[in-house]
């Protein structure tokens, strides 16, 4: 049998869409969903099943941005074969991407142990999604919200793509807030800070994912199984894509104070149901 049936897998897919871009944490939304349900959080294919319906979250991007990528891969392969080509910001960006990837591969690999074991546990999430948002606050307002997209460096990309590595250790913390909270604090705009936050989601989140897959398909506690696996992945893109043009069009207009009251809503009453053993952790 598997641990996970194809109607909570159609709900986790939801939570996922919803939240995974969104600065208030899927994986800590996800672990708290699980945990209601009574799902193993810290088991092997629990974490491995997490990670690869994140790909239907990131296939959302890559439809969304479709133009956007095909525009900066071009630019790398011209720039590959001209050097000529290699001044061009798109360039010079696809290659930043990668290296912002490196560390956040390395940090997870290293702690994979940690990740799937205590910083698992939900007193972690609700920490973290309340820690979280008193970085997500401070650094809206500390930054200055004058630099576009163009405007980004090498030097931008590597520092939030580090800060990727908050959220891999701490659920809840949210690799999308830890993202964008790095970039205002660099003096990116909303908009800035969200799109970059997207472009290096992509290859972080599609390598986790594709690198747990075998973990999400079986192990001898609980293995996801096939059907709740396509199922939970094919609903996170959906949900996913309307998410991503949603968030676009509020940050255009909206501070993050939202995102920032609703994360310690969330941490408080996670808090307490822990506190109170109404669920465990």
């Amino acid at each position: 049998m598997s641990a996970i049936t194809i109607g909570q897998a159609v709900l986790l897919g939801i939570v996922e869409g919803v939240t995974e871009f969104l600065p208030i944490s899927s994986t800590g939304h996800l672990k708290i969903v699980e945990g209601l349900m009574g799902i193993p959080v810290d088991d092997a294919s629990v974490v491995g099943f997490t990670a690869v319906i994140q790909v239907g979250a990131i296939a959302a991007v890559l439809v969304y941005f479709f133009a956007d990528i095909v525009r900066i891969v071009s630019a790398w392969g011209r720039g590959l074969a001209n050097r000529e080509q290699r001044y061009h910001h798109d360039y010079k960006f696809a290659w930043w991407v990668i290296y912002a990837t490196i560390p956040i591969v390395i940090a997870g690999l290293a702690a994979k142990p940690l990740i799937e074991g205590p910083l698992a546990s939900l007193w972690v999430v609700a920490g973290s999604l309340i820690v979280g948002s008193g970085v997500m606050w401070a650094a809206d307002r500390m930054g200055r919200h004058k630099r576009g997209e163009d405007d980004t460096s090498l030097k931008d990309a590597m520092l939030v793509g580090c800060s990727q590595i908050l959220a891999l250790l701490f659920p809840g913390f949210s690799r999308s807030g830890a993202t964008m909270s790095t970039a205002l604090m660099l003096d990116l705009n909303r908009v800035a800070a969200t799109r970059l936050s997207f472009f290096l989601g992509i290859p972080a989140l599609t390598g986790a994912g594709l690198y747990e897959l075998k973990d999400a398909l079986g192990s001898e506690v609980a293995g996801a199984g096939p059907v709740p696996l396509v199922v939970g992945t094919a609903v996170s893109f959906v949900v996913a894509y309307a998410s991503i043009a949603w968030l676009l069009r509020y940050v255009a207009r909206h501070s993050f104070n939202a995102f920032v009251i609703y994360r310690i809503v969330i941490g408080t009453l996670l808090l307490a149901l822990l506190g109170t053993g109404a669920l465990t952790a």
